[in-house]
């Protein structure tokens, strides 16, 4: 029988980070009292009228342009028409057909090469206000005693972006989601933090033979980590081919997903553009967003994330090339290898070693003679050496030498000094407690204030402890 193929198109909600909100100057945060940051515009007090912020249009074009997308000569604010707790004015101000952003491509690398994903649109709107669930232990609505809705998120800006359904497979969503969220945070313009709701996600899928058109589609909502997202549509995958494999049909349906449990529960019947019952914005003018702060802004863009991957993956396995761009450490990588260090070796060093330096805080050559020293250091000196290198100044000539005093002729006398005011130590040793090597050592790295070669001095206490 001929397989199915998955069809997965994702709907990705971004909050922006800008000081106040959408169509109000409320304070924009996180962790404020309930119901703290609101004013009659966001609580749709009648009479109260909107006023874009301009910030928040510009960083929506900002990450238009890193998505490929063309950018509206004349964009368009819509009201989007639905009745929930968390709407005060029965419609949240979005747009439709005339997005600021529009007809985009984002590129994933991938095993087998890169996979191209559209983008339909990136377009601004006002976030709802948040639902908080109480009872039922979970969080969620089902099974929840009641709920509250907390104001402050009302009104904050947010861009959604709609990617065409060209995902092939759970995994690369999960990809195509951890690179999107690269480039957000990248570009400045959101923490985009799952565990903090200020990026969302939701997964449209379906299946189909290869071949065939589109089949029916489910959307999975309100799951908070992409894991969690690729298992989610991995589940929803398999029960639609069991229900068409048993001669059932799919409905149209909007489900949540319980990662403790891989349920998927009915959240609501799926609404179409026509269920909402979009207009024009009566109370704001079109967006004409000036063509040269356009080219001013595309020249200012840093280099994409999938493509320092597909660069750094020329001389790595690609999973490390995304190891190192998803945690920000390729800049520091790139410049070891260009001072010089073999490519893997630099990627251990930044990623295992380094790890817990600033990259920007570390002057990568001096970093590299580190590096190039590893081999002739103890394992202690080394990762002391490479910490020290983040400091001002640092020379690692300088400080390795003064690290390396090894003369046996020098550290001999020391040791045997230490070893007669430690008859005790000596005995305890001698008797089998050989764990006391390191208090030797460590008296001898006390008494020539770290500057011993800790490796020949252990090789020597334990000459001086066996005769």
């Amino acid at each position: 029988m001929t397989a199915w193929e998955p069809v997965i198109g994702l709907e990705i909600h971004a909050q922006l980070k800008t000081r106040t909100k959408m169509f109000c100057r409320c304070e924009v945060g996180f962790g404020f009292e309930p119901n703290a940051r609101t004013c009659p515009v966001c609580l749709a007090h009648p009479g109260a009228l909107p006023v874009p912020n301009a910030r928040a249009i510009e960083w929506t074009v900002k990450l238009g342009l890193a998505l490929g997308c063309e950018v509206a000569a004349r964009a368009l604010f819509h009201r989007k028409n639905y009745f929930y707790p968390d709407l005060p004015k029965g419609y949240q101000i979005s747009q439709y057909d005339v997005p600021l952003c529009a007809n985009g491509r984002f590129s994933v690398p991938g095993p087998d090469g890169d996979n191209e994903i559209g983008v339909v649109r990136a377009h601004l709107e006002e976030d709802a206000a948040k639902t908080v669930h109480v009872g039922g232990g979970t969080g969620r609505k089902v099974g929840s005693a009641h709920s509250l809705v907390d104001f402050n998120r009302g009104g904050t800006p947010l861009v959604e972006i709609v990617t065409a359904p060209d995902v092939r497979s759970a995994d690369e969503a999960r990809r195509f989601l951890q690179l999107l969220r690269q480039t957000i945070v990248e570009l400045g313009i959101s923490d985009a933090e799952m565990e903090k709701g200020t990026l969302r996600v939701d997964a449209n899928i379906s299946v189909r033979r290869p071949g065939e058109g589109y089949r029916t589609r489910w959307e999975l909502k309100n799951v908070n980590s992409f894991s969690f997202v690729a298992r989610g549509i991995e589940v929803a995958i398999a029960r639609q081919i069991e229900l068409y494999e048993s001669g059932g049909s799919v409905e149209q349906e909007t489900y949540d997903f319980d990662p403790d449990t891989n349920a998927l529960t009915p959240h609501r019947s799926k609404e179409e553009a026509d269920d909402y019952r979009y207009f024009p914005e009566p109370d704001l003018v079109p967006v004409e967003f000036p063509s040269g702060e356009v080219e001013r802004i595309r020249a200012e863009l840093p280099e994409a994330p999938g493509a320092r991957i597909r660069r750094i993956g020329e001389t790595l396995e690609l999973e490390a090339a995304q190891v190192l761009v998803a945690n920000g450490r390729d800049p520091l990588y790139e410049a070891l290898v260009e001072a010089g260090v073999d490519p893997r070796t630099a990627a251990n060093v930044v990623l295992n070693e380094a790890s817990a330096l600033d990259p920007a805080g570390v002057d990568a050559k001096e970093l590299a003679r580190v590096v190039e020293a590893r081999s002739e250091l103890p394992r202690e000196t080394y990762l002391e050496a490479i910490a020290a290198s983040a400091s001002a100044g640092f020379r690692a000539d300088a400080y390795l030498s003064q690290r390396a005093v090894s003369d046996e002729g020098e550290l001999a006398p020391l040791i045997e000094r230490i070893l007669v005011a430690n008859p005790g130590q000596v005995e305890a040793y001698r008797n089998g407690k050989e764990g006391l090597l390191g208090f030797f050592v460590g008296q001898v790295m006390r008494e020539t204030e770290g500057k011993a070669n800790a490796r020949v001095v252990s090789e020597l206490v334990r000459e001086q402890l066996a005769r």
